[in-house]
């Protein structure tokens, strides 16, 4: 992954613009902070103006206002104390206090699910109509299963037409049975049902897909109170829509009143909405975000880190996630043999065969890049396209175990023959064999690290 870091900022310096949830927060924030560090010494009135300026960015990227309002006032109260105006770094400690201020406003830590200490543990989803539950039912059923749960999903929507058959299909694709009541039964009965056949050992997390509602309908709201009292949930899920402003967080004030959720699902946050959404929802709720989701496969969910969230949005990157995706993505003994090879130096196109393989488990190349502090600015207004890994892949395919091994033998007559082999033209196979000799190169420098400064640990 660290030696793909190179090949992918060159490689997309040449595409055209893109735009990602936050972005237009992260870039006028940035900008203040670049400000801010200009100054040598701060007095009040830059930390107003700055302040103003931060609180300008917030609003137009749809926070509450109320929220906002907070925020700032907390900000100035610690911003314009003596430690900071005096400080040799102030423009450093103004943005240390955002970053913590902006970490509280998300929900100061990682808060997991509860389980039940005797099963089945209950998770009971709910949310509005259209803001993917039934999906991110799925997601977090695959989620549990790969911490050793035994899963199953139950399939509460009875009323979107192919709802059931939609959770029967994500089910079968993570291997998760589903339980699905007979045409026409009651919701409250099919969860009932469930919850009897889970606790004769059948799964010790039941995950009930409700339908959407809104929070107005109150036939609807009174059905989902009525699931609740029957079931018990150890856990009542709110799946938000992170593209809908203003509002998710004005239902969410709402199913909070009548079903007391205790946690949320952020949904979309891979959208170019605002985002206002996923800054205000905590606050207003005073409820903890638990999980994002960062794309449509059903292995896109995540556990919310606040701190990780902040340093995102502050444009710091997120090393440790990153670090995360990496370890699911490479065994201990793939990381090992290949520090072995770069020890070598003996790195090799099989070699980054197998390394664009394990990037492509990792996710979407924006959201990878997006974690490393600076490669964000270093790639702006860049589009990534992860079919371009095809196209590299076919090029390197086309070549013959020789010259995988031993690029340099690839000569005017073998490039042609590569080119036509892969369906790409002579130029690309050109800029992928320059961009694989300056890789190389960072090999040579990453062979000479310190032994135990492996590829999963180089990242810390």
């Amino acid at each position: 992954m660290v030696i793909l870091t190179r090949y992918l900022v060159t490689y997309y310096s040449c595409l055209t613009p893109h735009a990602f949830m936050f972005d237009a927060l992260t870039e006028k924030i940035e900008g203040v902070f670049k400000r801010l560090r200009g100054h040598g010494k701060l007095s009040e009135a830059n930390i107003e103006e700055a302040l103003r300026e931060v609180r300008r960015a917030l609003l137009e990227a749809d926070v509450n206002y109320r929220v906002v309002k907070t925020f700032v006032d907390r900000i100035r109260a610690r911003a314009v104390g003596q430690e900071v105006l005096k400080s040799l770094t102030p423009g450093q400690q103004v943005i240390k206090v955002v970053h913590e201020e902006l970490v509280h406003l998300l929900g100061d830590r990682h808060h997991a699910l509860a389980f039940s200490n005797i099963p089945p543990t209950v998770l009971m989803v709910v949310g509005l109509n259209g803001a993917g539950k039934t999906t991110a039912s799925a997601k977090l059923a695959r989620f549990l299963k790969s911490k050793g749960r035994r899963v199953a999903l139950v399939a509460a929507d009875v009323y979107r037409p192919a709802a059931v058959d939609q959770l029967e299909i994500l089910g079968k694709s993570i291997d998760v049975p589903v339980h699905r009541g007979a045409d026409g039964a009651d919701p409250v009965d099919i969860c009932a049902d469930a919850l009897t056949e889970a606790r004769n050992g059948s799964a010790d997390t039941l995950i009930l897909d409700t339908a959407g509602r809104l929070h107005v309908d109150e036939e609807m709201m009174a059905e989902v109170e009525r699931i609740r009292a029957r079931t018990v949930p150890h856990e009542i899920l709110f799946v938000a829509d992170a593209m809908t402003g203003q509002d998710a967080v004005n239902a969410a004030a709402e199913f909070k009143r009548r079903l007391d959720f205790t946690g949320v699902i952020l949904t979309k946050m891979d959208g170019d909405a605002r985002g206002g959404a996923a800054l205000s929802i905590r606050e207003v709720t005073g409820v903890p975000i638990k999980f994002v989701g960062v794309g449509e496969k059903v292995d896109a969910l995540e556990p919310f880190h606040p701190d990780r969230m902040a340093s995102r949005i502050l444009g710091m990157g997120d090393i440790l996630s990153l670090v995360e995706r990496a370890e699911q993505a490479v065994s201990a003994e793939q990381a090992a043999a290949l520090e072995q090879k770069l020890r070598k130096e003996a790195f090799t196109f099989e070699d980054f065969l197998e390394q664009l393989q394990q990037v492509k488990k990792m996710g979407p190349l924006d959201q990878l890049l997006d974690m490393i502090p600076g490669a964000g600015r270093a790639l702006k207004g860049l589009q990534f396209d992860d079919r371009s890994f095809v196209h590299v892949e076919a090029i390197i395919k086309s070549m013959t175990r020789e010259e995988r091994r031993k690029p340099h033998i690839i000569d005017g007559s073998r490039r042609r023959r590569i080119a036509q082999g892969s369906g790409r033209n002579v130029q690309e196979v050109n800029r992928l064999l320059k961009q694989f000799q300056q890789m190389q190169k960072m090999v040579k420098s990453l062979g000479r690290m310190k032994p135990g400064r492996g590829m999963m640990t180089m990242f810390r």
